[in-house]
């Protein structure tokens, strides 16, 4: 059974960091791309971030790109963001997800396992 258990949100000023995990069970996890996506109350999912399988190659939303970065650790199966410069509009929650075929993809609605999330309050 595929699991994915974010962690390491909080509440935080802005102008600070956070680095969020998500921990990964169930399935090859180093052959898989992975993703976090998140969602601010009232409003769709917006996609944040990918990671191909091996880490080589890394995607961003405009609205997050040169403040966060996302990484992996395929030996330890956790997928990271690191967020920085954190400002009130990133207050959502944030889920990792991957696709059944652990393809790449660019969008929320190609997913199909998700975590449940961890919350990020930015605020101060």
């Amino acid at each position: 059974e595929v699991q994915l258990v974010e962690s390491g949100g909080g509440l935080v000023q802005p102008g600070g960091s956070l680095r969020l995990s998500c921990a990964a069970s169930g399935f090859t996890f180093r052959f898989y791309a992975m993703n976090w996506v998140r969602q601010a109350p009232g409003k769709g999912p917006e996609w944040v971030s990918t990671i191909s399988s091996g880490g080589l190659s890394t995607y961003y939303a405009d609205s997050v790109k040169g403040r966060f970065a996302i990484s992996r650790d395929n030996a330890k199966n956790t997928l990271y963001l690191h967020m920085n410069s954190l400002k009130p509009e990133d207050t959502a929650v944030y889920r990792c997800a991957t696709k059944r075929s652990g393809g790449l993809g660019l969008s929320s609605y190609e997913y199909d396992y998700w975590g449940p999330g961890t919350q990020v309050t930015v605020s101060s």
